[in-house]
């Protein structure tokens, strides 16, 4: 071979060699470089991780402070309660504590340390303009005494926990005593009887006498606008107390049949308020007590639909106008009232002020009104 064409491979093959040595030095340390680089970062990566961490972490919102407390009570014989005192007194608002569901909260049974048992009505946090409904019923209330109105005991308010205190009355809402069979006063496993003719004609005449108090005999009237037998509350004498005043409100002096906010119960309801009248009136609290006077003696709740004698379905008030337009008075009583118990007159005239105050056209008594019919059917006077 010739030798100037082997040194020529000779010089091709060295710098071959050459090349691939500083290619491979360069891999190593571009390789190495790199290692570095991932070591640095997965050394940082916590330290990341956990400031990114405590930076995305929210605040916690602090718990209610029921130290500080906006608290009174308007009962002598009710000592200072405290909002620590309710929570406590009701298990932390426990459910097991439920006594009823009124208008824009829950109301629990307590007993307080001083060994009185009041219900506890804690208005909901989200509720409707709740802080207004709150301070409206607490200012109506504290104004009125009457033995057929249920009597505030006091209030409590931190933050959005907004509590009022009443009077406990032992035999809970007359919709319990006219649709609940169970009896919770005795044996659980006792039905409750039915509530006999007199003592419904007794409540009817306490929830007037308590109506009619409220729009009549108070320097300023009140509009209930919520009456319904879920308001309804029972002593152990059957004694009438009005509940819930939630949607209650105060007529001034110089619109004394108007108020600023239409509101109430299907069933209950006065026709010209679903018709989209925007003013409450004493006339709407008398609908609603003629629809519950109905409700009380017939044993049918005004907002469920029955099988009529045609077999259609009919609601209570319907029905009730049709059987009186026939004279059908006594056909009408709960079934489950013996009718060897009433007197044919009396359940006429009975059913004649329920239609009355339930009149369509707003063609209606007032409650003093009613008061009087009342007193001259069933003898005695009520206040």
């Amino acid at each position: 071979m010739d030798k100037t064409f082997q040194a020529i491979l000779a010089a091709i093959a060295g710098f071959f060699v050459v090349t691939v040595i500083l290619a491979s030095i360069l891999i190593i340390c571009k390789t190495e470089s790199k290692k570095q680089q991932q070591r640095r970062r997965c050394s940082s990566a916590p330290q990341t991780r956990a400031r990114n961490l405590v930076a995305s972490k929210p605040n916690p919102r602090p718990g209610p402070n029921y130290s500080t407390c906006d608290s009174s009570t308007f009962d002598p014989s009710l000592p200072h309660v405290s909002m620590q005192e309710l929570v406590a007194a009701t298990q932390g608002f426990s459910s097991d504590l439920i006594i009823g569901d009124g208008s824009f909260g829950l109301v629990y049974k307590a007993r307080l340390s001083s060994g009185a048992v009041v219900a506890v009505k804690r208005l909901s946090p989200d509720a409707f303009q709740g802080l207004r409904e709150f301070r409206a019923e607490m200012e109506t209330l504290v104004r009125i005494r009457h033995p057929n109105i249920v009597r505030i005991l006091g209030f409590c308010s931190t933050g959005q926990d907004r509590v009022l205190i009443y009077e406990f009355i032992e035999k809970g809402s007359l919709d319990q005593w006219l649709y609940d069979a169970s009896d919770d006063d005795d044996d659980a496993d006792a039905p409750r009887p039915p509530l006999p003719w007199p003592t419904r004609l007794k409540i009817i005449r306490g929830v007037a006498a308590g109506l009619a108090f409220m729009h009549h005999r108070l320097e300023a009237p009140i509009i209930h606008r919520d009456i319904k037998a879920s308001n309804i509350l029972l002593d152990a004498e059957f004694e009438v107390h009005i509940a819930d005043f939630g949607l209650a409100r105060w007529v001034e002096k110089a619109h004394s049949h108007v108020s600023t906010q239409v509101a109430g119960t299907m069933g209950y309801m006065p026709p010209e308020y679903l018709d989209g009248a925007t003013a409450a009136t004493t006339a709407g609290d008398v609908y609603s007590f003629g629809v519950l006077m109905m409700e009380v003696v017939t044993g049918r709740r005004p907002s469920f639909p029955f099988p009529g004698e045609d077999g259609r379905e009919v609601r209570l008030m319907d029905w009730v106008k049709r059987m009186a337009e026939k004279g059908r008075f006594v056909e009408m009583v709960d079934a489950s009232i013996g009718r060897e118990d009433l007197e044919t007159t009396a359940v006429e005239e009975v059913f004649k002020i329920g239609v009355n105050c339930a009149d369509q056209k707003n063609r209606r008594p007032t409650m003093n009104q009613v008061v009087e019919k009342l007193n001259m059917i069933l003898g005695g006077v009520v206040q």
